[in-house]
């Protein structure tokens, strides 16, 4: 009798742990693994607010305007070699009319170079370089896994003493969005270039484990414990990172660089109060914008002339010029 309960215990047991492991490699594949399928992500549509913000004409007007110019411009495409040995890619473009100054725009999770394109030229009209990467895995780069910002701040690195370096750069700012605000958070807490002036992170998250269990709870129905664990392990070995370690907090922490962070009140996909934390716990000069009746990185679709005086004040106090 005693013998039949070990057995039936250990077999309990072995196919809870094969079932852990499959789940975990299942979300791994999800979340992860390099797709070109878009996710259905937790809190990922268009918010009441924008939708009633413009008339589909006005929309359109303007969608049209920003893609006619969009297509006039002459971006280059740059590369450069990650520490890893992966072969990265942007579009780089030249101002014409450049002041010295240049912007590294960092997009968001399944996303890609050519996005992005309304901030874009509002950029470009104020005389800045523009540099737009893909990140490692998705775009024209190399890379079989998605980094969630972990990786990837390194890659700013390098990003940023190229527009140094090869562009000329004076003054160079990190804008990123989602996953790219998170990416240039953890950047922050690296060694960058003495050009880089600022960090500007819209809707970034603090951590990837507390993203994708926020994520794994609404989409899923399922407590982050013990899937996320068994997934950021399979994703270590796989991937070469785990969820804990790749934290903007811990990085932010270590900044010393002048931080805008903008969030929407309304941002379901990452919670509002992950950019209140990450304002909290940083310790350089900062601010905290959070835009009302915003969702995920609708700040400058609801708020577009603030977001440009927010984006103004802040390099004039971060350069001094």
């Amino acid at each position: 009798m005693k013998k039949k309960i070990i057995l039936i215990a250990s077999g309990t047991v072995l196919a809870i742990i094969i079932g852990l492991i499959a789940a975990g490699n299942y979300f791994y594949n999800v979340a992860i693994n390099r797709s070109q399928e878009s996710v259905d992500l937790h809190g990922g549509g268009e918010s009441v607010t924008v939708a009633k913000l413009l008339s589909e004409e006005e929309e359109q007007k303007k969608l049209e305007e920003i893609t006619a110019w969009t297509e006039k411009q002459n971006f280059e495409i740059v590369e450069i070699k990650s520490e890893d040995g992966l072969k990265l890619k942007a579009r780089f473009l030249k101002n014409a009319n450049s002041s010295g100054k240049a912007v590294i725009l960092a997009h968001g999770y399944k996303g890609n170079s050519e996005q992005m394109p309304g901030i874009t030229k509002f950029y470009y009209d104020q005389g800045f370089d523009i540099l737009k990467p893909d990140a490692r895995g998705h775009g024209l780069s190399e890379g079989d896994y998605i980094g969630y910002g972990w990786h990837d701040r390194k890659d700013y690195v390098l990003w940023s003493k190229f527009l140094a370096k090869e562009a000329g750069a004076e003054d160079i700012f990190l804008h990123g969005f989602s996953m790219g605000a998170a990416t240039v958070l953890m950047a922050s807490g690296e060694k960058l270039p003495e050009q880089v002036k600022g960090i500007i992170a819209d809707s970034g998250y603090t951590t990837v484990l507390e993203e994708l269990s926020h994520q794994l709870k609404y989409l899923y129905n399922l407590p982050a414990f013990p899937v996320m664990q068994v997934t950021s392990v399979i994703t270590n070995i796989r991937a070469g990172y785990t969820f804990a370690e790749a934290s903007a907090l811990d990085s932010v922490e270590k900044n010393r660089l002048p931080l805008l962070i903008i969030h929407g009140d309304k941002d379901a996909l990452v919670p509002t109060e992950m950019g209140k934390r990450i304002f909290e716990i940083a310790k350089s000069d900062k601010e905290l914008w959070i835009v009302p009746g915003a969702g995920h990185t609708e700040a400058y679709t609801i708020a577009e002339q603030e977001y440009q005086e927010k984006l103004m004040e802040f390099w004039t106090k971060a350069t001094g010029k």
